[in-house]
């Protein structure tokens, strides 16, 4: 078969498929012309979750009839003003995405420029079909009706429209967040869905676009390294959510998904959330144009980095120090499903009681007359009896609490008062009420202490007075074996004992007197399970997890009130001891004014 040179309307369906797979890619291309066209204010409207239809409006700087006529030529744009398409600093080119759409769709593009008249053109499936004046405000509004009809090898591998409405959605939240300063409006079939003003700070923004409580529950992060700059929020640990969905991530100003921005995100949680938990952030990364290639990808959702372990220790560090700062933090009040399961004990009306007839003791009281027949019962010489039966139940424990309650600033974790189920400890702060867990809370403060031993300073180990042998598989007592230097950093003392057995010397002196066999299987499990890309070291970051949930104060044991407040101390100097090793919090509060509405004092 000869070679030929490819139609242009064919040339523009293949450009089509590369840029709009799907009305989401349609709409990203147009809010990014938008954005570019210096709007303040975006209005999308989308039917049948973009399939049918499509419109953004702005009120950009508009377009001539001469430039709208250019810009639905393929390679045609105001956004380069010369070859230096590397020093490209808007999200997207004018005129090269409008084609594309106009050769699978019917597009109608609507401008007016300040001072001018406004002016349409139709173009339906690559052929202009009408073009005339317009009636509209300063500004450009583009219409996109029945993507792909023509194309069915396309149409068919849509998603439902719901799924499409939730891919348009996810867009033009990106792309707000990323510009705090333009208001956007989103209806889908005539209801509104979205509305976020102009002119607002950055966690305003994020929050209004992720969850309102997520201000309360995030840490700033503002790094500069040379001339690349990191700011955003982060979520705190405890404040996570079951898919990777709600990671924004940004680089100069456009929605990216780059796997080594992921990554690193990865890392900088790594030890603090689950493996099936996930951050809400949302970090903008600045980049001088030179050092990143934002061309690598058809719809620019990828990027290329000059030095990608700049990029990735950058945010690594930031994120890690930003974290260590606010440690002992944890979600800073119960949800509100958790508070709406206090429930009061609802009473029954009763006939109001005489005075007399409250008590049955009282009706022994003594009387004494007064000069004109008045008779007054001596309250004040009876002492009723408050104290329960001595078969009642329950009972607390008689240990007293007495410690007067510390300043929020030096102590926010309080003082603690008492313990509920041997599991949770009770503490008064000066701004409310404290439940810690002290199994999470515990075992979190064992791993902070285990990886000081990794950095350096060594682990206390205690020997045993005999040492104990585990018999284990060859290779694993094979990857023990290689692993024991650092591991005597962490205070386990072994040795190889024959081909399928190690000696147990010493253990890890907070640990306190554990079971060695358990502890060792399931180390030598964790250097075999997790990925092979691992390190060492980062593999004995995760073997002190486990090492920590050995040694840490279980549920269920009896603590004094001097344990407990040397806990809540301990806490409030320990990096993350606001959530334990899987991400969970170790301590909620209860803000007095919630405590004030469960009684119905507010």
């Amino acid at each position: 078969m000869s070679i030929r040179r490819l139609p242009e309307k064919l040339v523009n369906r293949i450009a089509a498929g590369e840029v709009v797979e799907r009305p989401a890619a349609a709409l990203k291309e147009l809010v990014e012309n938008a954005i570019d066209a210096g709007a303040t204010r975006i209005s999308v409207r989308i039917a049948e979750g973009g399939i049918s239809r499509l419109e953004v409006e702005d009120d950009g700087c508009g377009m001539t009839a001469a430039d709208m006529a250019l810009a639905l030529e393929r390679h045609a744009t105001s956004k380069l003003p010369d070859d230096a398409i590397e020093d490209v600093t808007t999200l997207g080119f004018r005129g090269e995405a409008l084609p594309s759409i106009a050769s699978v769709a019917r597009l109608t593009l609507e401008s007016r420029v300040a001072g001018g008249d406004g002016w349409k053109r139709v173009v339906d499936n690559g052929a202009v079909v009408a073009e005339g004046p317009a009636a509209l405000a300063k500004g450009t509004r583009v219409m996109v009706e029945d993507l792909f009809a023509r194309v069915p090898a396309r149409r068919k591998f849509l998603r439902s429209g719901r799924s499409e409405y939730a891919a348009c959605l996810d867009v033009v939240r990106r792309l707000a967040m990323a510009r705090p300063d333009v208001g956007f409006t989103v209806e889908h079939d005539g209801r509104r869905v979205l509305d976020v003003q102009g002119g607002q700070d950055q966690l305003t923004r994020v929050a209004a676009l992720t969850q309102r409580d997520l201000a309360a529950n995030s840490i700033g992060v503002d790094l500069d390294r040379g001339d690349v700059h990191l700011g955003g929020v982060i979520s705190l640990p405890t404040y996570n959510r079951g898919i990777a969905d709600h990671q924004y991530l940004f680089v100069n100003g456009r929605p990216v998904k780059d796997r080594l921005l992921v990554g690193a995100l990865r890392g900088a949680y790594a030890d603090l959330l689950a493996r099936d938990r996930h951050p809400v952030v949302a970090l903008f990364l600045d980049v001088p144009t030179g050092e990143v290639d934002v061309n690598v990808h058809p719809a620019k959702t990828e990027v290329r980095f000059r030095d990608p372990q700049l990029i990735r220790g950058m945010i690594v560090g930031g994120l890690r120090r930003a974290l260590d700062e606010h440690g002992f933090r944890s979600v800073q009040r119960p949800a509100e499903a958790a508070l709406a399961a206090w429930q009061q004990e609802p009473v029954a009306p009763q006939p109001a009681p005489t005075l007399f007839a409250a008590h049955p003791s009282y009706s022994q009281i003594p009387s004494t007359h007064l000069g004109d027949g008045a008779t007054t019962a001596l309250l004040h010489d009876r002492i009723v009896d408050f104290s329960p039966p001595r078969d009642a139940l329950p009972m607390g424990r008689a240990e007293p609490a007495t410690a007067p309650v510390p300043q929020a600033e030096s102590h926010p974790l309080g003082i603690a008062r008492g313990q509920i189920a041997k599991t949770y400890i009770v503490a008064e702060a000066e701004d409310g009420l404290v439940i810690v867990d002290q199994h999470a809370a515990h075992e979190r403060l064992v791993l902070e202490q285990l990886r000081r031993g990794m950095s350096g300073q060594a682990v206390p180990s205690q020997g045993l007075l005999l040492p104990e042998v585990v018999e284990l598989d060859e290779p694993a007592c094979d990857r023990l074996e290689a692993a024991a230097p650092q591991l005597a950093a962490l205070g386990v003392e072994l040795e190889r004992f024959g081909p399928a057995a190690v000696m147990v010397r010493a253990t890890p002196a907070m640990l306190g007197a554990i079971n060695c066999q358990k502890l060792v299987t399931d180390i030598a499990d964790d250097l075999a399970g997790y990925d092979a890309a691992l390190g060492l070291s980062e593999k004995l970051e995760l073997v002190a997890a486990t090492m920590a949930c050995h040694g840490s104060v279980r549920a269920g044991r009896t603590l004094s009130v001097a344990e407990m407040n040397a806990l809540l101390r301990t806490m409030e100097v320990t990096p993350h001891s606001g959530q334990c090793n899987h991400g969970r919090p170790t301590w909620v509060k209860l803000a007095m004014d919630d405590v004030e509405k469960l009684f119905g004092r507010k």
